[in-house]
């Protein structure tokens, strides 16, 4: 067995000779036999919901017990990687001479809080007498990964069965329960999860500490990480991009003929005189029309949700952050309306689609303000086809790993908040469009010339709206690209060839533009389709499937990069701050700062869980890596140094009081062996717990406290409410 394996492996006892006696007895004899089945979820709500469907009704002491089960739970993440000091009390110093700090096994423990103790001690206690365990854990590489660190501290021996579930209806927990998997099938998984939590300890730990000791000032923290440094070096590279842009002027000739804005195809002129002869040969002389073609097209409904696609529209139409949009997400997922929200697929299994119609219905009942705001739209699709469509784009099991797209669970809703709303309608509309037929279109192409001089306009006629019916009276998206025509759908009139007339030319003189900042809905998209920034083909290839980061981690990213100091946001744009810039340009191993790194890691992860790749292969390569970086960081005697743009409480570099474990943790702790998730509670109350943009006791995404319909929205210069459209004056200056 690898070093790796059995450093974290711990065995189970599945059924043997006796699997047929154990299953007869789990089926016939469990309600009256002393037999035990004991399930874990990921946090409170979750067992509470699966206890009241097992029959486990009678409250205990961090679990539920009945009807020969006892369901309990985690907050998260109970354990964790061990840290420097655990391994080797030299590595409790920030030095660097203890670096490159390589542990020759690596272990876990326990989070050293009271509540985490106590609720594991509870776990420990059910799994000693447990006769069988039920992992019921978030299906996914963390939510593995989380509940087999608990099962290895406790010790447990007796066999272990997985529910593998995608949405938390009562349905859907009981068809789970009846198709319990092998706890044994979800071993690379497993080995996926702990490779990547062991990387980014190895990477995390190391490279953290290095750039700390040598070049933070003023015991400055100098956080790296495998995912948050090509990130912040991304909005550092655009930042530059627009700080040494240079605008250059050029003119356009243009002219109006009949109402209508021609442009000249020759395109912009580089110099005031070539555009100033074009609009002296046209001055005084009629337009000729030379060619009208139409041609009929058609527009595919755009397809569903994946985590980083709802982000991204979250942002751009509501200004929610990356974060919120999870919260919304994750507690919208945890009240059952919608499916398992970190997915990275935009498609559905063949095995959906005879729920849709039920699901149709179930989205048709919801009701706000006293109107069913979904139910016309159903019946329009309805008087369409009788029979759902079942179109590739939408239904391709080959294209769904663990989970499909997120969709609505067809449960009804109710009391949701303006926020969590907001999220569920765009989730809904996109759902039912995906069923909808074609939008079709007709696009009329006018050219003309004025002496020698060529011009051209375009239009878009819809013809019949197919999909874009859904969001033609959408309220909470009005200002949603779908509901709004741009400058390209405009009707044109009726041109016929070889007629001419007057026209009004103009030449405008303009300035080229910089680049744009990135907001956090195309920063998720940067992330996302990394692989256009690398250079080689195979690897680019790669990253296609995996860009960098996971969809569930990318707004936690992004929200470490505000908590360091090496972003701000200034209105939607996210800016590099100068200690950012000076930490990005310090680097030396581009391989940290580029799309690179975490592409292959993520392509390797992939791998391992998919049983094609050795986890042992890559921490060997990790370690290898990292003692390279520590070695050339070290022969660097250029003295530089990195001031802090803000001040933050942060260990020194060194000594055991200030810069032991505790500065570990500070350092990197939650970025390396996974951050804990939310609460249901907080995610429950989602509009009030996500931003990270405060102003005294009112944060971005809290409700409204004057209207109390919408949510705290920020402008330039103050504080408002997403609803000032419908007449809501709330404001607080910034």
């Amino acid at each position: 067995m690898s070093p790796l394996l059995h450093c974290l492996y711990y065995p189970f006892v599945f059924f043997s000779q006796l699997e047929d006696y154990f299953v007869l007895l789990y089926f016939k004899n469990r309600h009256t036999t002393e037999y035990m089945i004991v399930c874990i979820a990921e946090k409170p709500s979750v067992a509470k919901d699966i206890a009241r469907i097992l029959g486990a009704n009678v409250p205990k002491n961090g679990y539920m017990e009945g009807n020969g089960y006892q369901v309990t739970w985690t907050f998260g993440h109970l354990c964790e990687l061990k840290e420097p000091n655990d391994y080797q009390m030299n590595w409790r110093f920030w030095t660097l001479a203890a670096l490159p700090m390589i542990p020759s096994r690596f272990g876990i423990k326990l989070i050293p809080e009271e509540t985490i103790k106590r609720q594991f001690d509870v776990i420990a206690s059910l799994y000693s007498k447990a006769d069988e365990i039920v992992n019921c854990g978030d299906a996914g590489q963390e939510g593995e990964l989380i509940q087999r660190w608990v099962m290895q501290l406790a010790g447990v021996k007796c066999p272990v069965k997985r529910l593998w579930i995608s949405s938390m209806t009562d349905e859907a927990i009981r068809e789970g329960f009846q198709n319990l998997k092998e706890q044994k099938d979800y071993e690379s998984l497993y080995m996926a999860g702990l490779s990547r939590a062991i990387g980014d300890w190895l990477l995390g730990m190391n490279c953290t500490r290095l750039y700390t000791c040598m070049y933070g000032r003023n015991h400055q923290v100098l956080s790296i990480g495998r995912v948050q440094t090509p990130t912040l070096a991304l909005i550092v590279n655009r930042q530059k991009e627009i700080d040494n842009f240079k605008p250059e002027p050029y003119w356009v000739l243009s002219t109006v003929y009949r109402d209508t804005l021609f442009t000249a195809t020759a395109g912009k002129y580089t110099s005031k005189e070539e555009g100033e002869q074009a609009f002296s040969l046209i001055q005084d002389k009629p337009f000729e029309v030379t060619d009208v073609q139409k041609k009929q097209g058609k527009e595919a409904p755009r397809q569903l949700y994946d985590l980083t696609s709802l982000q991204v529209d979250c942002n751009r139409k509501f200004s929610f952050s990356a974060e919120m949009t999870l919260n919304l997400i994750q507690a919208l997922y945890e009240k059952k309306l919608t499916t398992y929200p970190r997915v990275d697929t935009q498609y559905l299994s063949d095995d959906i689609y005879p729920k849709c119609p039920g699901i149709l219905n179930g989205v048709s009942q919801m009701t706000k303000a006293s109107q069913k705001p979904y139910l016309q739209i159903i019946k329009d699709l309805a008087a369409i086809s009788k029979k759902l469509p079942k179109s590739k784009r939408v239904f391709d099991t080959s294209k769904v790993t663990d989970h499909h797209a997120i969709i609505p669970t067809g449960q009804v809703p109710s009391g949701l908040s303006d926020a969590e709303m907001k999220v569920y309608d765009l989730i809904a509309r996109r759902f039912i469009a995906v069923f909808y037929p074609d939008c079709k279109f007709a696009t009329t192409t006018v050219k003309g010339k004025v002496d020698k001089v060529e011009f051209k306009t375009s239009g878009k006629e819809i013809l019949s709206p197919g999909w874009r019916a859904v969001y033609a009276k959408d309220e909470l998206a009005q200002t949603a690209e779908d509901s709004k025509p741009s400058d390209e759908e405009k009707t044109l009139p009726a041109f016929v060839k070889g007629e001419s007339g007057p026209h009004k030319p103009t030449l405008t003189e303009k300035m080229t533009q910089p680049p744009k900042h990135y907001t956090e809905a195309s920063l998720l998209r940067a992330m996302e389709t990394a692989g256009k920034f690398v250079d080689d083909d195979e690897l680019r290839a790669a990253m296609k499937e995996n860009g960098i980061g996971r969809p569930s981690s990318r707004a936690g990213i992004i929200e470490t990069l505000f908590k360091r100091h090496y972003i701000r946001r200034e209105r939607k744009n996210l800016v590099a701050t100068p200690t950012g810039i000076q930490l990005i340009d310090t680097i030396h191993e581009k391989l940290l700062t580029s799309c690179e790194l975490t592409g292959i890691w993520e392509k390797k992860l992939r791998d391992i869980e998919h049983k094609k790749y050795s986890p042992q292969l890559f921490i060997d390569g990790l370690k290898e890596q990292v003692t390279k970086i520590v070695q050339d960081v070290l022969h660097d005697n250029s003295n530089r140094q990195i001031a802090s743009g803000e001040p933050e409480p942060t260990p020194k570099p060194s000594g055991p009081k200030r810069g032991g474990a505790g500065a570990a943790k500070q350092g990197t702790r939650r970025s390396t062996s996974g951050r804990k998730k939310s609460t249901a509670s907080a995610a429950a109350s989602s509009s009030t717990s996500t931003s990270v943009l405060t102003r005294g006791k009112l944060r971005v995404g809290d409700p409204c406290p004057k209207c109390h319909q919408g949510h705290i929205i920020q402008g330039r210069t103050a504080l408002g409410c997403s609803r000032w459209r419908e007449g809501c004056d709330f404001r607080q200056p910034l």
